[in-house]
């Protein structure tokens, strides 16, 4: 039985989102505001479908035998 590979670059793709919002003062700002919403909240809400498309990616970039 053959473990999945762990060491897939693509993993690496899932610290993105990690980094983005880790370090708050980059985006604790209120300008652009964006559809009425300051930059601190829309900036967040930005990162779940990145998240998203990010997991997606990671999943079909590693090979998983069933």
């Amino acid at each position: 039985m053959n473990q999945p590979n762990r060491s897939s670059p693509a993993r690496w793709l899932l610290l993105l989102p990690f980094a983005g919002l880790l370090y708050a003062p980059l985006y604790n700002r209120m300008e652009p505001v964006l559809l009425g919403f300051p930059f601190f909240y829309w900036y967040q809400l930005l990162w779940v479908p990145v998240t998203v498309v990010l997991i997606w990616l990671v999943y079909r970039s590693v090979r998983h035998d069933d």
